[in-house]
């Protein structure tokens, strides 16, 4: 007879991943991931491995989520340059406990992306995604009149998305709301401006 599940391992996960989301790899001892998934020591290795088998789960996890809020919240706005400001200004709309999170994927490049191919390799196809998203947005403000036909959509797209990266990293240090619009707005204003 099968031994009955002891926990459930999904949101065992779930909650792990905001304790890493929380407080970073470094921060996040065994004993805050042992207290915040309600298992024991050994549950945890069993199930997911160590710490840092754990932590590259969690990633997975987040960077499936992190998408799917950014894609979810583009819509069917006729103006793909106005969908494009939401898509920037989606950190006006977050509580400040959100924002505060920041954001695992440049915390985890950023320690760990030329030591640990595996998180090189997760946020780099993360950053092709939202890439290829945004030039298909730029190419279709061109269609639409709202930039020029001459901006190069690749180059655009990868300036939006270093722009939204500056704003997860001052979301995190709690730059205001209006700090975070102006910013949102003026990445807007210069992609106008492109020719």
């Amino acid at each position: 007879m099968a031994r009955p599940k002891e926990f459930d391992r999904d949101a065992a996960l779930a909650k792990a991943l905001q304790v890493f989301w929380a407080k970073g790899y470094e921060g996040a001892s065994t004993g805050d991931l042992l207290k915040g998934m309600k298992i024991g020591r050994q549950s945890m290795y069993d199930t997911f491995g160590d710490k840092q088998a754990l932590y590259l789960e969690c990633l997975h996890c987040y960077h499936k989520l992190d998408n799917k809020n950014f894609f979810d919240h583009l819509g069917d706005n006729p103006s793909p340059l106005e969908v494009l400001h939401g898509f920037l200004a989606i950190f006006t709309r977050r509580s400040e406990a959100e924002n505060a999170m920041g954001c695992m994927s440049i915390n985890a490049i950023t320690a760990y992306g030329q030591t640990k191919p595996e998180v090189k390799a997760l946020a780099l196809n993360t950053a092709d995604r939202v890439e290829a998203m945004l030039a298909r947005l730029i190419e279709a403000a061109q269609k639409t009149g709202e930039l020029d036909n001459s901006v190069d959509a690749d180059v655009a797209s990868r300036f939006v998305y270093a722009a939204l990266q500056g704003l997860t990293v001052r979301a995190q240090a709690g730059a205001s709301r209006g700090e975070l619009a102006d910013v949102a707005d003026f990445t807007i204003k210069a992609l106008k401006a492109m020719r």
